[in-house]
């Protein structure tokens, strides 16, 4: 049995299906019966008396008590389910304290609450169902003034359960920011003094790129608090105000990948291993043939890798001294490296890799085509892995780079279905109409 208080009272039996409870007094005793149920003492007939007919019981109210025990066992359909407690009062059976929805909310909120202080991304969702519970107000059959006593302490519980969902959704960040922020501002509506809530409004308006409207929203804080209560914003929303006021740092380069003209086809086991293991490796090599596809499968890995990536074309070179300028020039350095060398004292421009690598956020070199100066490119990037801990090399080389702790992945010829796949994507390309199937041997020839 299951048993529904936070709302209109129901019943459940264990096919899930509703039992008719009918009558405001039987609902109440249920109600009255459900809040203690599990616990450690039974219903005292006073109690149940006072909470049942509030200030207008029965002459003999343990009689009548107990005909509305009756009445309730018959509606839910068996004598044990309610039981008379030896000492005096009565118990409502349940195989858990679970069994009743506010039982199962608090202990739900409580773990929420727990998962949140400890950073736990699960909070969001057992807060979620926590609150999925409600379906109206709390102990709604319950008559007053009792309701008023024991309903209290359930919503005021709801009520911090919701704000602990809404920061789990916002730390979180997966939220939908204009449906967080509508919830949150009918709250507010509801409890304009409420600093939490106004915190998290500022914090909402500033993620979805609202600066402007979060100080406005900070500025109406401060009146109504200064109005309402003649307080000042306390030190969260202080320092929220703050944040906005500074202006917002530099955005750090995001890398130099282009965006392909062509579709990226028939790779789909290597890029799934590669994202699988660019986070564990440092330097990873592609190696394979000429025209196996090593650069296409790089760019695409780089660009689902999350950290900024920078294309280093090492085709083009013509000396293996030129492999640090080469690099220096994807960074963006080049002009660095132009002033350096206007100095008395030339710099060596592998030092000044080094010295603007050395602290540099995590980032991801892509050095591609290693073969043609395969000796400088290896030294480079063994020092780079050696005085720079920000940053991972992925390269490609008909042949592996040797240096130490180099993690080797052979690009193989496609396989013939995605040959094909590829075959008649690039012939669609360059000519409409093109049909492989109008000459399918010649396409299996140019494919093999």
């Amino acid at each position: 049995m299951r048993y529904l208080i936070l709302g209109v009272t129901q019943a459940r039996d264990e096919t899930g299906a509703p039992l008719s409870i009918g009558g405001a007094r039987l609902r109440a005793l249920l109600v009255a019966l459900a809040l203690r149920a599990g616990g450690p003492a039974a219903a005292a007939v006073p109690d149940l008396v006072d909470e049942v007919w509030g200030d207008d019981p029965p002459r003999d109210a343990p009689a009548a008590l107990q005909a509305l025990v009756a009445r309730l066992r018959r509606a839910l359909g068996a004598r044990d389910s309610i039981r008379a407690d030896p000492a005096g009062g009565y118990r409502l059976a349940v195989a858990d304290r679970d069994d009743v929805d506010l039982h199962r909310f608090t202990r739900l909120a409580r773990a929420g609450a727990r998962e949140l202080a400890a950073g736990d991304p699960a909070a969001a969702t057992t807060l979620r169902t926590a609150l999925g519970l409600w379906h109206g107000p709390a102990l709604a059959d319950l008559p007053e003034p009792a309701r008023t006593a024991h309903a209290a302490s359930a919503e005021a519980h709801r009520a911090t359960a919701l704000r602990d969902r809404i920061e789990a959704e916002l730390r979180g960040g997966g939220a939908d920011p204009a449906a967080l922020l509508h919830e949150i501002e009918t709250l507010i509506r509801q409890h304009p003094y409420d600093e939490r809530l106004r915190a998290q409004q500022l914090r909402v308006l500033r993620a979805a790129g609202r600066p402007a409207d979060a100080l406005d929203a900070y500025e109406h804080t401060r009146r109504a608090l200064a109005e309402g209560l003649g307080t000042d914003p306390g030190p969260e929303l202080a320092a929220l105000h703050a944040e906005l006021l500074r202006p917002p740092p530099p955005r750090a380069p995001e890398g130099n990948l282009r965006p392909r003209l062509t579709s990226f086809v028939g790779r789909e086991p290597e890029l799934g291993s590669l994202r699988a293991d660019l986070p564990r490796h440092r330097l990873i090599t592609l190696t394979g043939p000429g025209g196996s596809g090593k650069t296409r499968l790089a760019e695409h890995a780089a660009a689902a890798h999350p950290e900024p990536a920078w294309l280093v074309e090492l085709a083009r070179l013509d000396h293996p001294d030129a492999v640090p300028d080469a690099v220096l020039s994807a960074l963006g350095m080049r002009e660095t490296v132009l002033v350096a060398r206007e100095k008395t004292v030339p710099e060596d421009p592998t030092a000044l890799l080094l010295e603007h690598c050395a602290h540099r956020a995590p980032t991801l070199l892509v050095l591609d085509n290693c073969e043609h100066v395969i000796g400088a490119a290896a030294e480079l990037a063994e020092r780079l892995l050696t005085h720079c801990p920000g940053i991972r090399i992925l390269a490609t080389s008909r042949e592996p780079l040797g240096v130490p702790g180099e993690s080797v992945r052979p690009v193989e010829p496609l396989p013939p279905a995605p040959a094909h796949r590829l075959f008649a994507d690039r012939g669609a390309a360059a000519r409409p109409g093109f049909a492989p199937a109008d000459d399918p041997d010649a396409v299996a020839e140019i494919c093999a």
